[in-house]
C-alpha cells in the first residue's frame, strides 16, 4: 500500500511531530550507498540542472534499505544511488520526476508486504517512508548588453535568485565595479561569443543591447537555441523589422514565436529600473509556470494576421 502527502507550511499535530522526532535513526547498511549521491546533487546545482533527492526517512521492520539511504533523480529519469530497488523504487522515481516538474516535495509511505511489491520479490514485511525533495538550482540569466537597462536588470534579477552572466563588447560598461555580484562578465564581440558559448537549456537570456544592429546580431545567434526564456528589448516597430529580417534569412517561424519581444510585462515601465522590474517579473512567471499572457508585451505577427 502507498500513501502520500505533500509537504505544506501548515500547523502539525504536536504529538505526531514528537513521534517523528523520537524515531530511532538507523544508518544505511553500507555508508558507501550515498557516496555518489550528494556530490552529484551538488554538481547538478552547480550546472543548473533540476533534480529531486529521494531519502528514506523512516523504516519499520525488514526493508531493503535503512533510514538515510538516498537516490538522486533527474528530470529525464536518470538516477544515482538507490533506496532498495523494485517496484517501489520505480514508483518513487516517477513521483520524483513529478516533484521536479511541480516543485512540490512529498512524503510517500510504502508497505512492503502487499501486492505492489510482490512481483519484485521484495516482500520484506516492513514499512518505510521516503521524502522526495525537488532541488531547484538558481537559474542562470545571460544579460546581453551592459548598458543602463542591463545594469538594473542584473541587480534586480540577482535579488530574485538568478545567477548573472553579463556579455558586452565594452569594458567600460561590462566590469566588476558595475556588476559586483555577477558570476561571469564577458568582454568580447557579442555575436561571436554567443555562437561559441555553451548556454544551457535552463538559461534565461535577455537581449538589451545598445542598438538595432546589435540586437539583430545577438538574436540571430540565439533564436534557434533551446532556452528556458529568450527576450528582446525594443519597440514593436523595431521587433517587426528584426523578425522580418530573420524570417527572410530562413529562420523558422516557430523560433520567432518563442521569443518574448518586446520583453517584459506591461506595467507602464519607463525608467531603466522599472523596465528591469517588468522583465524580471516576466521571468519569474516563466520560472513558476504562471500564465501572465494578459500582461505580456509579447507581439506575434502571425497571430495578428488571424
Amino acid at each position: 500500500m502507498i500513501t502520500s502527502s505533500p509537504e505544506k507550511g501548515c500547523a502539525t499535530n504536536p504529538e505526531s511531530q514528537h513521534r517523528r522526532l523520537t524515531v530511532p535513526f538507523e544508518y544505511p547498511h553500507d555508508y558507501r550507498v550515498n557516496d555518489e549521491v550528494l556530490p552529484a546533487a551538488a554538481a547538478a546545482l552547480e550546472r543548473g540542472e533540476p533534480a529531486a533527492l529521494v531519502t528514506i526517512v523512516r523504516s519499520v521492520g525488514s526493508t531493503p534499505q535503512r533510514v538515510g539511504a538516498k537516490m538522486l533523480v533527474f528530470a529525464d529519469g536518470r538516477t544515482i544511488g538507490t533506496i532498495g530497488g523494485g517496484c517501489y523504487e520505480n514508483d518513487a522515481l516517477g513521483r520524483a520526476r513529478e516533484a521536479i516538474a511541480t516543485g512540490r516535495p512529498a512524503l510517500v509511505k510504502y508497505d512492503l508486504n502487499d501486492d505492489f511489491v510482490e512481483e519484485s520479490g521484495l516482500i520484506c514485511g516492513g514499512q518505510m517512508e521516503v521524502y522526495i525533495d525537488p532541488i531547484a538550482p538558481a537559474p542562470p540569466l545571460y544579460v546581453i548588453g551592459a548598458g543602463h537597462v542591463g545594469h538594473q536588470l542584473a541587480r534586480v534579477a540577482a535579488d530574485a535568485g538568478f545567477r548573472i552572466h553579463v556579455v558586452d563588447d565594452r569594458e567600460k560598461f561590462a566590469n566588476a565595479e558595475r556588476f559586483p555580484g555577477a558570476d561571469q562578465i564577458v568582454v568580447d564581440d557579442v555575436p561571436a561569443w554567443l555562437r561559441r558559448a555553451e548556454i544551457p537549456a535552463s538559461a534565461y537570456v535577455a537581449i538589451v543591447t545598445r542598438g538595432h544592429r546589435y540586437d539583430l546580431d545577438a538574436l540571430r545567434a540565439l533564436a534557434a537555441r533551446d532556452l528556458r526564456y529568450l527576450g528582446l528589448i525594443g519597440s514593436r516597430a523595431k521587433i517587426v523589422r528584426i523578425f522580418d529580417a530573420l524570417e527572410a534569412e530562413g529562420l523558422p517561424v516557430e523560433c520567432l514565436e518563442r521569443i518574448h519581444a518586446p520583453i517584459g510585462l506591461d506595467l507602464g515601465a519607463i525608467t531603466p529600473a522599472e523596465i528591469a522590474v517588468s522583465i524580471v517579473a516576466e521571468m519569474i512567471a516563466v520560472r513558476h509556470g504562471r500564465d501572465v499572457s494578459a500582461l505580456s508585451l509579447k507581439w506575434n505577427k502571425h497571430r495578428e494576421k488571424c
